[in-house]
């Protein structure tokens, strides 16, 4: 039997100094907090006290072009998180490394390392990485191909999944006289396709059996890798119809791979912008990109989103044509972010001055009251299109605290979210099975 539901998991993004491009000028913040790691330290803080499951910090190893917007990827995840560990309790640390750009056994032990020094509180994030300024920082090879680098992100856990197991928790009564044999740590002799790998992992297996593993993704090739191998999937989904059609997805591919489907916890990203009334939040979301009214904000939104493919003369008040967001599934660059559109744009005749207000960063836009916000994370919630959210705040780190004052004690009294932390590991938190004692996928009928 798949687990029972579990509350409603709030993971939230720390990322840089905010979820907003300008948060590093924030009034009454350090612009360069993001290599303060007290500023880190103290996100990490107030999700605790707001009892938030997981806090999250993407990666990308390359310093980006724009230099008029916060840095939002700085401090090596693994590290940082290393030291978060030893001074913030019981929340759980997702951190993203790329399959492309390490190698399976030295990413396997590390974090191996740090779920064990945690106590079971270790998610990886699976990247596959898609700019070419990563791939010009580690040798002078061109990017790989989508396909190809989905292939090797396919092997590349199967083969960590396998080293995590490789090697069985040292009992607590000491051995007669081996420490371990064949049996206790055993050889993977991995061979395939872009790894040899002997084994077995110098790591013993962690409290949770292994790390908690995540993923995002919108293309065929990013739903198939979650399906596979993914506790926590991460997405880019903008109405609660699309939300139900990527879990359904994600259900067949599970299925396919037999695994049971309600071992998975899809989170989608969120940004909050809270205000005591609607039109205070607006004004607040104008000010964060720099613009005292909406016209500059649509004109900034168009302009982010098209660049110089921005239709001539679009309209801000008239329906946007599903048809101006394309993709296609070879694309180098990231499918969900420009599908997510599309498909709030099919699904509603959804114009540039109301689309403003519902995508931020390319997720969807929460802006409003407490009790807006509240209620439409329990709308999604309640109906079942979701297990939780990946909240991101615009300003950290004060925006955690605002959120644990105003939306934390409506999600309580809803009775959607704890008043504590139980369970000695994440998995037994979001009660995920553990990897030691897989059961079989339910059948199809």
């Amino acid at each position: 039997m798949p687990p029972e539901r579990n509350h409603l998991i709030l993971s939230v993004a720390l990322n840089s100094t905010g979820s907003a491009a300008r948060s590093w000028a924030a009034a009454g913040t350090k612009w360069n907090r993001f290599v303060d790691w007290n500023h880190y330290l103290r996100s990490a803080q107030l999700a605790h006290e707001g009892v938030f499951d997981i806090v999250f910090v993407s990666d990308h190893p390359a310093l980006q072009r724009d230099n008029t917007s916060r840095p939002i990827h700085s401090f090596d995840p693994t590290v940082l998180f290393s030291a978060v560990a030893a001074a913030v309790p019981d929340i759980g640390f997702l951190l993203t490394a790329s399959t492309s750009y390490n190698s399976p056994y030295n990413l396997a032990r590390r974090l191996a390392t740090l779920d064990h020094i945690s106590g079971g509180r270790v998610i990886w994030n699976v990247v596959s990485s898609f700019n070419p300024d990563i791939a010009a920082n580690f040798g002078a090879a061109p990017l790989p191909g989508r396909a190809e680098r989905y292939r090797r992100a396919d092997e590349f856990v199967q083969l960590v999944k396998d080293l995590w197991l490789s090697w069985d928790t040292p009992p607590d009564e000491p051995p007669d006289e081996q420490l371990w044999d064949a049996g206790t740590a055993r050889r993977i002799d991995h061979r395939g396709e872009f790894f040899d790998v002997t084994g077995p992992l110098n790591v013993p297996i962690g409290p949770q059996g292994h790390p908690v593993i995540s993923q995002a993704g919108a293309s065929a090739a990013g739903i198939d890798l979650a399906a596979k191998h993914a506790d926590i999937v991460y997405a880019s989904l903008l109405h609660r119809t699309s939300a139900v059609d990527y879990r359904a997805r994600l259900r067949d591919r599970a299925l396919v791979h037999g695994r049971d489907p309600g071992d998975l916890r899809l989170l989608p990203g969120l940004t909050v912008i809270l205000g005591e009334t609607r039109a205070e939040a607006y004004r607040k979301h104008e000010a964060l990109h720099g613009h005292r009214g909406e016209e500059g904000l649509i004109a900034d939104f168009l302009h982010r989103n098209w660049a110089t493919d921005l239709p001539a003369g679009l309209d801000p008040d008239k329906p946007l044509d599903p048809a101006l967001f394309t993709w296609d599934e070879g694309q180098q660059r990231p499918v969900g972010f420009v599908k997510s559109f599309a498909e709030l744009a099919a699904a509603e005749e959804i114009t540039p001055r109301q689309l403003v207000r519902r995508v931020e960063g390319g997720h969807r836009l929460a802006v409003g009251t407490p009790h807006e916000v509240a209620d439409t994370i329990l709308d999604w919630w309640s109906s079942g299109a979701v297990d939780g959210f990946n909240i991101h705040i615009p300003v950290l780190p004060d925006g955690i605290a605002e959120f644990n004052r105003h939306v934390v004690p409506l999600l309580r009294a809803a009775g959607a979210v704890p008043t504590g932390y139980d369970g000695s590991t994440l998995r037994e938190r979001l009660k995920l099975r553990d990897p030691r004692n897989p059961e079989p996928a339910p059948s199809r009928s």
